[in-house]
């Protein structure tokens, strides 16, 4: 989150956690390395998904009330609520206390790390930063708000 500054947005501070989460959530290898490594710093999935929904309550209404505001456009919007829609079935489906294995291994997991690339690298694009870098630790993260 080096290029665009975030900030360039009213509720950057929101845009900041869904981008953290959407690209914790794309990313089969950080998957492997961190979460079901038990990496510390980077919380699991339910943190992911937790930072996905939790300031924007977009797991009660779509993501396009944000545009504007927390994304650029109607497409960063879409592709998000295609991504929460799928987090949040599996999550209900092995349960929030579930271990990193029970998410990895549902059937519906690919699909999920599919959308949350597509909306991670929109995303990461419009900001002007490369999606392709390693996640940022959640204190890193904190700390990036911190800043202004």
């Amino acid at each position: 989150m080096a290029g665009m500054p975030l900030n360039d947005m009213p509720w950057w501070r929101w845009r900041a956690n869904v981008r953290s989460a959407l690209h914790m959530l794309s990313d089969p290898a950080f998957h492997q390395n961190c979460w079901a490594a038990g990496a510390p710093g980077y919380g699991d999935v339910t943190d992911a998904v937790y930072r996905l929904v939790e300031d924007t309550w977009l797991d009660n209404w779509s993501a396009e009330k944000y545009v504007g505001t927390v994304f650029r456009d109607s497409q960063e919007a879409a592709l998000v609520d295609v991504v929460v829609l799928r987090v949040l079935r599996i999550m209900h489906q092995v349960g929030a206390d579930a271990p990193v294995t029970a998410y990895l291994q549902h059937h519906g997991w690919p699909e999920a790390v599919r959308a949350a690339r597509e909306a991670h690298t929109r995303l990461a694009f419009n900001d002007g930063d490369d999606p392709d870098t390693r996640p940022r630790t959640l204190d890193e993260l904190a700390a990036a708000l911190h800043t202004i």
